[in-house]
């Protein structure tokens, strides 16, 4: 052992004890402010589905690889992140001896051929991602615009400092006759070692380098515990393991909202106390662990940005900039919730004075921020951005690692709405409908069954008879004009195809879906258990319904309050009557169709098949598919309540959706729900297209088909 490989050995050790105290050091300051979030036991049941979800969705990049060439770059890039740290490992044991290497594999030639295709490709993939960094940042609705870019910048230097380092030493050790592996498992190593010099002490200093550079790394990232885009590789696994829904694949659908949790259980209304029960989330400590884990894990990618219909609409929320401003919110404010201090559930400080009087100026300042306020507020969120949100769940879906941003945006809005009474004002009226009548446009509940008028069959009535299934009409379904004819449509196609179906009529009401969105638990509350116990008495087994928002409720949420039955929707019972022959289309109809998924029925429960299939039984040519189609779907701007505010800010979501529809060229625009119905019809009514273009159901384009000229109008 030279005089180099002891100082090169020495210098190793000094930087590695540093690196590693304060990897330490920041690992306990995250875990110690994710544990100020509140409980959430029902994360740690199913283990091994838990387990399975989460090599699924890392080792096989389920979401990544949906991007296509970046989700390939960045798998390779995360496997040379993972393997290679064996050979950051084993230029400790370089700075001693370049004859040296690891224990075991370090000579097997099989570990010498995968480290170095793997180097290769790791290379290549991080190259692509600065070059695609590089020329996103340029766009003009950039999905990196709000990441802090230094950081990212210095994450991609280190990976391709430390992966040249790593060619550089076997070159070394080729060049002084010290490899071990042949050129044929090698090759890229060799040629660098054929142009390197005769330099005893090159793998030496070089791997002294490599763990410069990469306890560099460790010593910032230790150092920035918000640096997201570092962190996210350890944090990943923990964030997918603990994700809501580990029985559901990436990709499977959203499904319901979290119920309101108080202390770990779903809040009980007809025993709850807001004095002594959480309502919402008022303060960043009150999310659940899971929620501050979320905020820790966010990799600042921005995927959930640049699909976000509000954000790509000039409105002020993206996803991951309110992410980021919950997350240096809760990194800043932790000294203070540390040091004993906080508010109780009446807005009491918690902290003594004297506790007050030795905490730091700038974590007591964070800590009497309120968490909804105005910029001259000093709220951490802006009031704009909590209801610009469409619960599309476009972040959701593309999230690499599962943050939930959805539930974190309507429990914020729950305490809003429910303590501060602090909304939309012309959402207001919507609730008090809600309340009073059963229904948001407040019409009279007697004229539940004005639209069976003028049919020439007879539907039964829940209680009548028998029947195989109930035909939920839902409430735009019932009183909406242009939501009417799809209720006509579909009825007649069930009686069509002999399916036994009965409604509820006035027995029916609003599912509760605006109200839970916006964030009145307790009207959803009241009128969900009031369609459960309807439901139940009626010994209903399987229901079909026109609007998404009421399928996701029944089929979804409702197995929160005891009710288990069979959902489907309107375009998945007619595909099947299709696909059995008890509905057989005679006329096609013209082509120059094309579709507009809804979010609740296509990105919430994965229902993108059905209505295509009703459609390609019934057109001529085909479908012609918008850019953003099926999962990538873009709203109509009707979701998470916003059908019933004004829409202010920006432009308008459904004329940024209906302006995709008209430039396909398309002459039809189909839809599957009524919101989206009403959103894109009057998107193609503001452009002065009526004439031109039509905008219609699945189910009445199928009728046309099957009826022709005497399909009703």
């Amino acid at each position: 052992m030279g005089t180099a490989q002891i100082i090169a050995t020495v210098l190793a050790a000094a930087v590695t004890i540093v690196a590693v105290a304060l990897a330490v050091r920041a690992v306990m300051q995250m875990t110690a402010v994710i544990r100020q979030g509140k409980p959430d036991p029902e994360r740690f049941g199913d283990k091994g589905a838990r387990t399975k979800t989460m090599l699924v969705e890392t080792a096989g990049h389920t979401r990544m690889l949906k991007w296509g060439v970046v989700g390939a770059a960045h798998w390779f890039v995360m496997v040379a992140f993972v393997v290679l740290s064996l050979l950051v490992l084993e230029a400790y044991f370089e700075v001693v001896s370049p004859e040296l290497g690891l224990p075991v594999i370090g000579h097997w030639v099989v570990f010498g051929l995968a480290t170095e295709w793997i180097g290769v490709l790791g290379t290549i993939g991080i190259l692509v991602l600065v070059a695609i960094r590089q020329r996103d940042k340029r766009k003009k609705v950039s999905r990196f615009t709000g990441s802090t870019m230094w950081q990212a910048y210095f994450v991609e230097a280190i990976i391709i400092a430390v992966l040249i380092c790593g060619f550089l030493i076997r070159g070394f050790k080729v060049a002084t006759d010290h490899f071990e592996y042949p050129f044929w498992a090698t090759p890229v190593s060799h040629g660098i070692g054929a142009l390197l010099p005769d330099w005893e002490n090159g793998a030496t200093w070089t791997a002294l380098v490599k763990i410069l550079i990469s306890m560099s790394w460790l010593i910032t990232i230790s150092l920035n515990v918000t640096m997201g885009v570092a962190w996210h590789r350890f944090l990943a696994f923990f964030n997918i393991y603990f994700k809501r829904s580990p029985k559901k694949p990436a990709g499977s659908g959203m499904g319901a909202l979290r119920p309101m949790m108080s202390q770990g259980k779903p809040l009980d209304f007809e025993e709850a106390d807001p004095e002594k029960d959480q309502f919402g989330v008022a303060q960043v400590e009150q999310f659940t662990w899971k929620g501050l884990l979320d905020f820790s894990t966010c990799t600042e990618c921005g995927r959930c940005q640049s699909q976000c219909p509000a954000w790509n609409t000039a409105k002020p929320l993206s996803p991951k900039l309110m992410i980021l401003s919950l997350r240096d919110h809760a990194y800043a404010k932790a000294p203070y919730l540390l040091g004993g201090g906080g508010k109780d559930l009446t807005g009491e400080e918690k902290a003594t004075e004297a506790q007050l009087a030795h905490m730091d100026v700038l974590a007591l300042a964070e800590g009497n921020r309120p968490l909804i306020g105005t910029e001259e507020e000093q709220g951490v969120i802006d009031p704009d951005v909590l209801w610009s949100c469409t619960t599309c769940g476009a972040c959701v879906e593309q999230c690499p690692v599962d943050i939930e941003h959805i539930d974190h945006i309507v429990d914020m809005r729950r305490y809003q709405v429910l303590i501060e009474s602090s909304f939309p004002s012309e959402a207001g009226v919507m609730l008090r409908n809600l309340e009073n009548k059963g229904n948001p446009w407040g019409a009279p509940q007697n004229t539940r069954e004005d639209w069976t008028k003028g049919l020439d069959f007879e539907i039964k009535r829940v209680g009548e008879e028998e029947f195989d299934y109930l035909f939920w009409v839902g409430c735009a379904g019932a009183f909406e004009d242009r939501a009417k004819k799809t209720t006509r449509a579909v009825a007649t196609l069930l009686h069509e195809a002999g399916v036994d179906f009965a409604i509820l009529g006035e027995g029916e009401t609003c599912t509760g879906d605006p109200a839970r969105r916006i964030g009145n638990e307790f009207v959803f509350q009241m009128l969900a258990q009031q369609n459960v116990e309807t439901l139940q008495e009626a010994k209903v087994k399987r229901i079909v319904a026109t609007c998404p928002h009421c399928f996701n409720t029944l089929g979804n949420e409702y197995e929160q309050l005891g009710l288990k039955v069979e959902v489907v929707h309107h375009t998945q019972l007619l595909a099947h009557l299709v696909a059995e022959g008890k509905l057989t289309p005679v006329q096609p109809v013209d082509g120059g169709v094309t579709y507009h998924d809804p979010c609740y029925l296509g990105r919430h429960n994965r229902v993108f098949e059905a209505p295509r299939e009703v459609l390609g039984s019934a057109i001529e040519g085909g479908l012609t598919e918008m850019p953003r189609n099926s999962e990538r779907s873009f709203c109509c701007g009707a979701g998470g309540a916003r059908m019933w505010m004004e829409e202010k800010i920006g432009k308008r979501i459904n004329v940024e959706r209906t302006e995709e529809a008209l430039a396909t060229g398309a002459k039809t625009i189909a839809v599957g729900c009524p919101f989206c119905y009403t959103m894109i019809g009057d998107g193609v009514t503001g452009k002065g297209e009526q004439e031109n273009v039509e905008v219609i159901d699945v189910a009445s384009v199928l009728l046309r088909s099957i009826k022709g000229d005497k399909a009703p109008a």
